[in-house]
């Protein structure tokens, strides 16, 4: 559905380019703000499985709502736009139930001895989201300019497919219920969470000295809680930490359906996103099987974090390659960002293009006429309220300057085209580099992250921690709707700001990293025991401090 959003919102809701990226990385935020819910949910009522499969409805009914919104014969635009935000509004609330749960539910079907397998699992998972990326883009593009419905593109049926195909997949994923591993809800652990927190930080303010047993300012809830989950909440406080620098990554990542669609809809062949999901089947099992590998032969120790570390290099430097591309449409660029039309002759007429554009052809002593990039084979005309034409003006390209001289009375009027600026010729193939370096900044960056996020996590805390993980994405498009909507900036300056953002982003991201201690969630059962901390005898303490030691020597011992 993304794959075509920024273009519904340009073509079939007519509005602007600053807009429609807007609204576009609004939607994409609150898609990765809602799994918070979803985590929520699942961990303390529903569990993952009936968690996917409630909210995978609701994702469809937003399917079906943003498909009719689509139909041109429901309503006026009002509720065209009324019925769009209604619909995603919806996908984003499915959405928030099934990222930060299918991904850990699929982690669950593997004991902690097959790490190895868990890691395959996580790259082919990322590999299918990938595929049906690519289709996708394919697709959907052909279902929405190829197939004609109500007189033009048909939106509607490229985003009522999707729902169809929704279902389809809903009921494969509930006809193996009986093969999947289901861990039952913990209970409502991110609660639980934060009340720990709120009371260590109560506890520790009122006490008006410090005891030197209590090391971290989490220990100041032991009066309450148990030992095992303070440090559990630790656990995820430092990987929590470690996401602060990672939104800038996402903002540059989920620019590709925004300004560098707009970028491409610029170029003289349209759409090149499929490039990225291609790129993704192909480049995953040439890292993990030749790249990774030959890195560890030549002796160095290929982390998680430092694989994300090289992925934030990469992404910055696919928006220095889009800066470089951007450059070079502004130079060939001659006119604003539409192609520029005048007709001549003392008639006055109107176009209705085969995709449901309406313009005006203006006298030229009035004033120009702008129009979108498109092929205008029937264009209807009128003079003294009588109809003639129809009038095939052919293609008019972007960038460029047309003058159209009307000749011929009524039906036979024939338009004669002269291109006074040529169009914009710089060729998509400008933009592969970019698409190559920012999907493999995603190999390394993305998949890496999401094993990790998974793997550190205490197994009652894995949707929480995921959802963490989902968090950094919707902030990355806050980002971008800051900068869309109040720099202000030329576009190439816009790619080069965040290109430089994320260079920074990398050194600090890396000095956190160094410092970053990876922990073995299981390795908590060897340590500490359930119940309450407060109600513990003078052996248990000692035993407990005892373990603590223990375990801050194996948590040592693998710092980076």
């Amino acid at each position: 559905m993304k794959a075509l959003l920024t273009l519904y919102f340009l073509n079939y809701l007519h509005w602007d380019k600053d807009l429609s990226t807007a609204v576009y990385h609004a939607f994409s935020s609150l898609c990765y703000f809602t799994p918070i819910l979803g985590a929520l949910i699942a961990d303390s009522w529903l569990g993952k499985f009936k968690t996917i499969i409630y909210l995978s409805i609701v994702y469809v009914i937003g399917h079906v709502v943003k498909s009719v919104g689509a139909i041109p014969t429901v309503g006026n635009n009002d509720v065209h736009i009324a019925l769009s935000l209604l619909g995603l509004i919806l996908i984003a609330l499915g959405t928030g139930g099934i990222k930060p749960c299918v991904a850990a539910f699929g982690g669950d079907q593997f004991d902690e001895e097959h790490v190895s397998e868990r890691q395959k699992f996580f790259s082919i998972f990322y590999m299918s989201i990938n595929a049906g990326s690519l289709l996708s883009t394919v697709i959907t593009p052909i279902l929405r300019g190829d197939v004609q419905c109500f007189g033009g593109d048909c939106y509607a049926l490229a985003f009522g497919v999707p729902a169809a195909l929704m279902i389809v997949a809903l009921v494969v994923f509930i006809a193996g219920s009986g093969m999947y591993k289901r861990n039952p809800p913990q209970g409502n652990i991110l609660l639980e969470v934060c009340n720990c927190i709120g009371f260590a930080i109560k506890n520790r303010w009122r006490s008006l000295k410090s005891d030197p047993q209590r090391n971290h300012w989490l220990d100041w809830a032991e009066e309450k809680y148990s030992k095992r989950l303070i440090q559990e909440i630790k656990m995820v406080l430092r990987v929590l930490v470690l996401y602060i620098p990672l939104p800038m990554f996402w903002a540059l990542f989920d620019q590709q359906g925004s300004r560098w669609t707009l970028q491409a809809t610029r170029m003289n062949m349209a759409f090149v996103r499929m490039l990225n999901a291609l790129l993704i089947l192909v480049f995953v099992p040439i890292f993990d099987l030749v790249i990774y590998p030959l890195v560890r032969l030549c002796r160095i120790n290929v982390t998680p974090l430092r694989k994300m570390a090289t992925g934030m290099v990469f992404a910055a430097l696919a928006f220095g390659a889009a800066t470089l591309v951007e450059v070079n449409v502004v130079v060939r660029m001659s006119i604003n960002h539409q192609s520029f039309l005048l007709v001549v002759k003392t008639l006055q007429a109107s176009t209705r293009s085969q995709k449901h554009h309406f313009f005006q052809f203006f006298n030229v002593l009035l004033k120009p006429c702008y129009v979108v990039f498109s092929r205008y084979p029937d264009v209807s005309c009128h003079s003294e309220s009588k109809e003639c034409g129809p009038l095939n003006l052919g293609l008019l390209d972007f960038g460029a300057s047309y003058t159209v001289i009307l000749t011929g009375v009524r039906i036979n009027i024939v338009p004669h085209k002269m291109e006074d600026v040529k169009a914009n010729n710089v060729h998509i193939a400008w933009q592969i580099p970019q698409y190559v370096l920012i999907t493999a900044g995603e190999v390394m960056f993305s998949i890496t992250g999401l094993e990790f996020s998974y793997a550190q996590a205490p197994a009652n805390m894995k949707s929480v921690l995921q959802a963490g993980w989902l968090l950094t994405v919707a902030f990355g498009n806050v980002i971008v709707l800051i900068v869309a909507e109040g720099a202000g900036l030329e576009q190439w300056k816009e790619f080069l700001l965040f290109a430089g953002l994320l260079l920074g982003v990398f050194f600090i991201f890396s000095i956190m990293a160094y410092f970053y201690t990876y922990v073995d969630p299981d390795q908590l059962d060897k340590f500490y025991l359930e119940g309450s901390g407060k109600e513990e005898s003078d052996d248990d303490n000692t035993k407990k401090k005892s373990n603590d030691i223990n375990l801050k020597k194996t948590e040592k011992s693998t710092r980076l």
